[in-house]
């Protein structure tokens, strides 16, 4: 266990942002699913710039690297392009 003052507080922040990060990533995973599902290609074209946006989002906080981020929009972007 922490002994200093400023550990203890950076235990705490560091739970917050884990706490934070876990449900965005989330959240972007469940949203990237339900783009792959979609089989309509107004519906996938319409989630799409969200989509994006949120991997973008992860990608800018550190949360997944950059490359990652951009494979993945190049998959989302084959997928909706083929429906």
């Amino acid at each position: 266990m922490a002994n200093h003052k400023s550990a203890l507080k950076r235990i705490r922040n560091s739970e917050t942002k884990r706490l934070r990060n876990r449900y965005q990533h989330k959240t972007a995973r469940n949203a990237m699913k339900k783009l792959q599902e979609a089989t309509d290609k107004k519906e996938a074209e319409k989630m799409f710039p969200s989509v994006i946006s949120m991997i973008d989002r992860l990608a800018k906080k550190n949360i997944i690297h950059s490359n990652k981020a951009a494979n993945l929009k190049s998959n989302m972007a084959k997928h909706v392009a083929a429906l």
